[in-house]
């Protein structure tokens, strides 16, 4: 569990779990957990994965997911970017671009870890401008995964000499200067029907990889800390060896019975943050925050004693 986006924190319970045989492909055994989830009652809404789940093909993940009402939030192989066109619009990272979008611009990788504030400037400035190149979506998806997708221009993103009423918007928006000598369907038409298999991996919640995505994927970092928490040797142990009885059955029942007191260990630290949370506010104080552990070299030069 991870909160939702602007939503309030939530304790990081896992609610599901699966085992299978190593004969098997992990990620369909685990689609198939979560597309069972709204018939128990339970909303399916963002789902975070890395890139090894986006990889696969669409029917084992992206596909019953998106059917089943999940919003995808992925991270992408890191080879990704311009995969081929659809009526002459250029496909790249989930969505459809205009065919004069700038190779650079559809080329963009995430964003470095080690970034300084910057180049994240710089980098979400670039995403804004690749935006204003996508195809805007104007329908939901209907029943069999169809949705119709309009030129940028005749959204008013972008000023282009194909479409001549875009012409009359203001010059701060970019402007195509060299349309294509032969406009392809996406130039001409006024709308696109784009099927279900068009981008079928990649299709997500947020632009990849802007500013919205990054601060929307970094929830799953909570994904991270349940496996680290399952792992510890401190409270649990699921090294090799720690079960000597063999088959799924067993491993299945082992494995529930420590997510569940992991769970429990989550839930009353979660409770014990929240009451001290809350007698500090009542004094006026603000939220407890974690001690900083990491030492800076000007805090070790500060307390750096000469030879």
């Amino acid at each position: 569990m991870t909160p939702d986006e602007q939503g309030p924190p939530v304790p990081e319970l896992a609610r599901r779990a699966t085992l299978s045989s190593c004969r098997h492909d992990p990620v369909p055994q685990f689609a198939g957990v979560l597309t069972a989830m709204p018939a128990a009652g339970i909303p399916l809404g963002d789902v975070l994965s890395d890139s090894g789940y986006a990889h696969r093909i669409p029917q084992n993940w992206a596909a019953p997911l998106r059917a089943a009402g999940a919003a995808l939030v992925q991270d992408l192989h890191p080879h990704s970017g311009p995969k081929g066109t659809h009526e002459g619009a250029i496909l790249a990272n989930g969505n459809l671009y205009c065919p004069a979008t700038p190779r650079p611009l559809l080329e963009l990788g995430p964003l470095a870890r080690t970034a300084t504030p910057e180049q994240a400037a710089d980098h979400d400035r670039k995403t804004a401008e690749t935006a204003r190149c996508k195809l805007g979506r104007i329908t939901s998806d209907d029943p069999d995964g169809y949705h119709r997708v309009a030129c940028p221009a005749v959204t008013g993103k972008i000023r282009c000499p194909l479409r001549p009423a875009s012409m009359t918007l203001d010059r701060d928006r970019p402007e195509i200067l060299t349309p294509p000598g032969h406009p392809p369907a996406c130039c001409t038409q006024q709308t696109l029907t784009v099927p279900a298999e068009v981008n079928a991996k990649t299709r997500q919640k947020h632009d990849y990889p802007s500013k919205a995505h990054r601060q929307s994927y970094a929830r799953r970092t909570g994904a991270e800390r349940g496996f680290a928490t399952a792992k510890d040797p401190a409270s649990n142990d699921i090294s090799r060896g720690w079960c000597r009885l063999t088959g799924l059955t067993p491993l299945m029942l082992f494995t529930t019975v420590l997510l569940v007191a992991r769970n429990q260990r989550i839930i009353a630290a979660w409770n014990a943050r929240q009451q001290e949370n809350q007698r500090r506010a009542a004094k006026g104080l603000p939220p407890k925050t974690r001690r900083r552990r990491r030492k800076t070299l000007t805090m070790i030069t500060a307390t750096t004693r000469p030879p």
